[in-house]
């Protein structure tokens, strides 16, 4: 090993090397590709960081000149970057290494200029270092080494294109780490894609996962799940300990109702900035937050010094979630407990989740109040500070005490101080105990009025109800049930406040607003509300035979029959076809004007006795056609149909339909043409358009309604 790094393990108390740290740093897989799996916590970033120096440091003990970064780093979230690169910058300090982060959250202008002064190693997540990359503000020529850290969690959030981008931009003779506590068909695949002959590590000792972390499953009642987690954090009082939640929702209630209780408690969740999530793990390593509330967002790397409790508020989701929570605890050979709660209805869940995990868990219930506060009396006769000396100014205090109080009061009044800094703990259920059904109790003596109003006034046991409290001057137990009718509605009131009811109105029954009320000697008979359970049937409607009844009663349906055939015309179907092929008849087509059916009456001149007839749609004389119409041109149609004008064969005497002779006037000039919609440049414009017609030829800009500017093209 380098000397540097070994003054540096020394340092922190290495006093030997973890399993996975002696196996990735075994000099004949000098040089080679690994891919190495083994459990949280077993000292995997330091086993990384003594394997990567042989290839970044060469011959050399210490670092030259930083430029372009020799070894790259990838981590799945920013905690566990931000972690790792604190690892490896006090294993490299001797060595004068320089480790430098790029994690998303953080501002990337600090970044850039990090990197433009040298580095050498890089930390990062993903997607911020295929930035930096794509920016061109990475170097990644140089690179000797790049370790990809909790590789299956990367690929599980959705890094594979972001880590085969890495990976290809890289120097093919670097160096490829991959550490991952499973091995999921899509790490191999990955390994075999990017690696070259790597070698396969595993230290996860079989069957048996965490040996240093005691499993207990805990049997809560259906209720009392947060007054188990309240009890357990009082029983164990650990200086450390994390509550983990599948949700934000989760997370935010559990931390409001730990701090109301008086925890020193921050939370970690998706929804809190970069700058909120490393306050809350910097108060947790300082000591000033004993409680983390999280979700699986730090299962992670998280490594928090004396974290000797994990609490599974929620059930995980996997088995890789169970072994990555709880170990958080149990780190580098110190003990620690994960606690599963288990309430009644999810102890089958749990069940099988251990099994898939291959732990054996003890089955135990939750600590009672009596056994919180026994342990609260074990700890306080067990205090260090009873052996402590007395200083002077304690020694006087204490005789004043003594002076005023006798020795049995000083006391007891000490042990109420010390629990009062504590939250009270709860009373639980036995695990066994079934959430209790509603009781439905029976409404008793009753006394049933009649109210003025029913389905006709829209009355409604909403407003009703108010109206009765206020008006009778009752509570709203003592009414029972409302039942609106169509004239008038029925209400139940208990025996006990019939009296005091009928006083309050007054002896004519006055509630408000005309509606009064009657005392009935007997229940009255309530007939099936309508939409209730007891519907019946619709009554038959009028003009419907039959109306709602069943089809049994309304006989067999007759075949409808086809109307009628229009009678055709000349161009229609031949007199002989069957009618009955086609279940719709074609309509005879519109008869034209000129040719009218001979068996017709003939209809009335209507324009030779009021005028032209003028339509809506029809343009006027020398004006524009409307849009709706089609027609174009300034002259009338020529087609000869009653739409736009006159019959084409005009009035008996007048002049022919088309206006002028198509010759003109003799020696004068030509008739106009009548107008053809397939000439573009007389179709019609809409008021503030430019024409369809071809431009005009000049030398100055194309002249349009509202200035002389040239027409500008606008988005779409």
């Amino acid at each position: 090993m380098i000397p540097p790094l070994s003054e540096a393990l020394a340092e922190r108390g290495y006093d030997k090397l973890t399993p996975v740290q002696e196996a990735v740093t075994d000099p004949d897989l000098t040089g080679s590709d690994l891919l190495v799996s083994a459990q949280t916590g077993s000292g995997k970033t330091v086993g990384f960081g003594l394997a990567i120096a042989p290839t970044i440091l060469e011959e050399a003990e210490r670092f030259g000149p930083a430029a372009a970064p020799l070894a790259l780093v990838v981590a799945p979230t920013r905690e566990l970057a931000f972690q790792v690169m604190r690892e490896l910058s006090w294993l490299f300090a001797k060595t004068g290494g320089r480790v430098t982060s790029c994690v998303g959250g953080m501002d990337m202008r600090d970044e850039r200029r990090a990197l433009d002064r040298g580095a050498h190693i890089v930390v990062g997540t993903p997607g911020r270092l295929r930035d930096h990359i794509q920016r061109g503000s990475l170097d990644m020529t140089g690179l000797r080494a790049i370790v990809l850290d909790e590789a299956d969690e990367m690929l599980d959030l959705g890094f594979r294109e972001d880590l085969e981008f890495m990976l290809g931009e890289a120097p093919k003779d670097r160096r490829t780490l991959m550490f991952s506590a499973t091995v999921p068909p899509m790490i191999a695949t990955l390994a075999k894609q990017f690696q070259r002959d790597a070698r396969r590590i595993s230290t996860l000792g079989g069957a048996k996962q965490h040996t240093d972390i005691e499993y207990q499953a805990v049997r809560v009642a259906q209720s009392d799940s947060e007054h188990a987690i309240f009890n357990m954090l009082r029983f164990h009082d650990a200086e450390s300990a994390i509550v983990f939640a599948n949700t934000r929702a989760a997370v935010s209630h559990l931390t409001a109702r730990l701090a109301n209780r008086g925890f020193a408690v921050v939370s970690l969740s998706g929804e809190l900035s970069q700058s909120e999530r490393t306050h809350a793990l910097q108060a947790m390593r300082d000591g000033r937050a004993q409680i983390c509330v999280a979700t699986d967002v730090a299962a992670r790397g998280i490594d928090l010094p004396n974290l000797n409790l994990v609490i599974h508020a929620d059930l995980p989701t996997n088995t890789e979630s169970l072994l990555h929570r709880s170990g958080r605890t149990g780190r580098a050979g110190r003990k620690g407990i994960s606690a599963l709660i288990v309430p009644a209805k999810a102890a089958k869940k749990a069940e099988r989740l251990l099994k898939w995990a291959k732990i054996n868990a003890e089955w135990v219930t939750a600590p009672s109040a009596e056994d919180i506060l026994k342990r609260d009396e074990e700890r306080l006769l067990n205090d260090p500070a009873w052996g402590e000396p007395v200083t002077e100014e304690q020694g006087a205090f204490a005789a004043k005490l003594l002076a005023l109080h006798t020795p049995e009061a000083i006391a007891a009044a000490y042990l109420r101080l010390y629990r009062d800094k504590r939250s009270a703990p709860e009373e639980l259920l036995p695990p066994d105990t079934k959430t209790p059904a509603r009781e439905h109790k029976a409404f008793g003596p009753s006394q049933w009025f009649a109210l003025s109003v029913g389905n006709k006034d829209r009355a409604e046991a909403r407003w009703l109800l108010p109206l009765l409290c206020r008006a009778g001057n009752i509570d709203k137990s003592a009414i029972g049930a409302i039942r609106v009718q169509d004239s008038e509605t029925f209400v139940e009131l208990t025996k006990a406040s019939s009296a005091g009811f009928v006083s309050a109105l007054g002896p004519d029954g006055l509630l408000e607003e005309g509606i009064t009320a009657r005392k009935l000697d007997r229940a009255p008979d309530i007939a099936p509300q309508r939409g209730g359970p007891n519907r019946g049937p619709r009554p038959a409607q009028k003009g419907a035979p039959g109306g709602n009844r069943p089809d049994a009663a309304r006989g067999e349906r007759k075949p409808r029959t086809n109307a009628a055939p229009r009678p055709a015309s000349a161009s229609a179907a031949p007199a002989n076809a069957d009618a009955s092929v086609s279940p719709k008849p074609a309509a005879a087509p519109r008869p034209a004007a000129d040719s009218a059916a001979p068996d017709a009456p003939p209809r009335p001149d209507y324009k030779a006795a009021h005028g032209p007839a003028k339509s809506k749609h029809a343009p006027a004389r020398g004006g524009k056609p409307d849009a709706r119409s089609g027609k174009s041109g300034g002259g009338k149609p020529s087609t000869g149909k009653p739409f736009g004008g006159k019959p084409s064969g005009g009035k008996p005497g007048g002049k022919p339909s088309g206006g002028k002779p198509a010759g003109g006037k003799p020696g004068g000039k030509p008739a106009r043409a009548a107008s053809d919609a397939r000439d573009s440049s007389k179709r019609f414009t809409p008021p503030g358009k430019a024409t369809a017609g071809p431009r005009k030829s000049g030398p100055g800009p194309q002249t349009r309604k509202g200035g002389t500017e040239p027409p500008r093209r606008t988005k779409r």
